[in-house]
C-alpha cells in the first residue's frame, strides 16, 4: 500500500568534504531532475548564511537555475528568512520566478536569521527585525496580490502573481501566525522536533480560512535514510551522526572516527542527536512504515524529507527507494 500523502524534498545543498560550491549546485540540479522523474511534489531550498557546508545562501538564484533545468516539479524556498530582506525585494524576486515558471514556485517564510550573531550584524539586521515579521508577511502578500499595502509601491514583476506563501516554524509562534493568516504551515521537525505536536494542534484549532487557503494544511519535516539493507542504512546513519557533531560542535573541523564517537557519547553530542529525533532509517519498506506512523503523529497533509545519508550516491538511492516503495 502506498503512502497516501504527497512527498517533497528539502535539499540542504550540502558542500561535501573535498567538494566545491559548484559541485553542490550541480548535484542539486541532478537531484531535482530525478525527483521530478519520480513524482515528488516539490523541492525546497533554505536560506543559510556564512556556512561553508551549505550552498543555498542566494536561495532565489538557486531556484531560478534549477527551475530552468526542470520542467514540472514545484520549487521554492523552505525558507526565505524574511527579516533579512525587504518584503518588496522578495516580492520582486519571487514574482520574477513565478513569471518565468508559472505555477511552479512556492515561497516559505521564516523569521530566524539563518546565521550566527556575527553574520546577523553583517546582514544589517536589528533585533527588532523579527518582531516585524507578521507585518512583513502581510506587506509581502500585498505585493504578490492585487493590492499593495504601501500606497504607490508595487512589485514588478510580482503584482497579481499570487505566489503561494507558507509559514515555516519550529515553535508555537509560527503555528499561531499561520493560523491567523490562513496560510499553510511547515514545521521544521527534521531538526527542531520538540514542539511538533503542540504546534500542529494549535494551528489546526486556531486556523482561519483565507483567500489562499480554506482549510488547514500541514507540512512536516523528517529525516530519511533508505538503503538496500537495514544494516547499510544504519551504517549511513552513524556516518551522518558523526558528520553532524563535527559540523555543530567542532566548527566544521574534520574529526577522526574516535573523536566523533567521543563527542557523540557526551551530553552535548546527545543534544545534537536529539535534533534527529524524527528519522526514518532502513529499507524502503521500513522507511515507509515509519513515515506512515510519523504522518499520523504529526497530523501532516504532506511530508518534506531531508535525505541524511553522508554521500550523494546514497542520497540518490534513498530518493529512488522511497519513491519506489510509496508507489507500490
Amino acid at each position: 500500500m502506498a503512502l497516501t500523502l504527497p512527498l517533497s524534498i528539502l535539499d540542504l545543498a550540502h558542500i561535501g568534504e573535498g567538494e566545491t560550491a559548484r559541485d553542490s549546485l550541480t548535484a542539486s540540479v541532478a537531484l531535482a531532475q530525478r525527483a521530478e522523474e519520480l513524482g515528488y511534489q516539490r523541492v525546497w531550498y533554505a536560506e543559510h548564511h556564512n556556512m561553508p557546508s551549505i550552498a543555498s545562501s542566494a536561495t532565489s538564484v538557486l531556484i531560478a537555475h534549477i527551475a530552468a533545468n526542470t520542467s514540472t516539479i514545484r520549487l521554492g524556498a523552505g525558507g526565505i528568512m524574511l527579516p533579512n530582506h525587504s518584503p518588496l525585494t522578495i516580492a520582486e524576486q519571487f514574482g520574477t520566478l513565478e513569471t518565468l515558471h508559472p505555477g511552479r514556485i512556492d515561497l516559505g517564510l521564516g523569521r530566524a536569521p539563518g546565521s550566527d550573531q556575527q553574520t546577523f550584524r553583517a546582514l544589517r539586521r536589528t533585533h527588532a527585525s523579527a518582531d516585524n515579521f507578521p507585518q512583513d508577511v502581510l506587506e509581502l502578500q500585498g505585493y504578490l496580490g492585487t493590492e499593495s499595502r504601501i500606497p504607490g509601491v508595487e512589485a514588478t514583476p510580482g503584482k497579481g502573481t499570487g505566489v503561494p506563501l507558507y509559514i515555516l516554524g519550529s515553535s508555537l509562534f509560527g503555528a499561531q501566525l499561520a493560523a491567523v493568516l490562513g496560510l499553510p504551515y511547515a514545521f521544521a521537525s527534521h531538526f527542531a522536533p520538540t514542539a511538533l505536536e503542540e504546534a500542529v494542534t494549535l494551528y489546526r484549532r486556531e486556523f482561519q480560512p483565507s483567500e489562499q487557503l480554506d482549510h488547514p494544511y500541514v507540512i512536516a519535516g523528517v529525516n530519511v535514510i533508505a538503503a538496500d539493507t537495514t544494516e547499510e542504512a544504519e551504517e549511513q546513519l552513524l556516518s551522518a551522526k558523526r558528520l553532524r557533531v563535527g559540523r555543530f560542535l567542532a566548527r566544521g573541523a574534520s574529526l577522526t572516527t574516535e573523536e566523533a564517537d567521543t563527542i557523540l557519547a557526551s551530553p552535548a553530542g546527545q543534544q545534537v542527536l536529539q535534533m534527529m529525533k524524527y528519522s526514518a532509517v532502513g529499507t524502503g519498506a521500513e522507511v515507509k512504515d515509519y513515515l506512515d506512523r510519523f504522518a499520523k503523529q504529526a497530523q501532516a497533509d504532506e511530508l518534506i524529507v531531508a535525505f541524511s545519508a553522508p554521500d550523494r550516491k546514497a542520497w540518490m538511492r534513498s530518493l529512488e527507494l522511497l519513491a519506489a516503495t510509496t508507489a507500490e
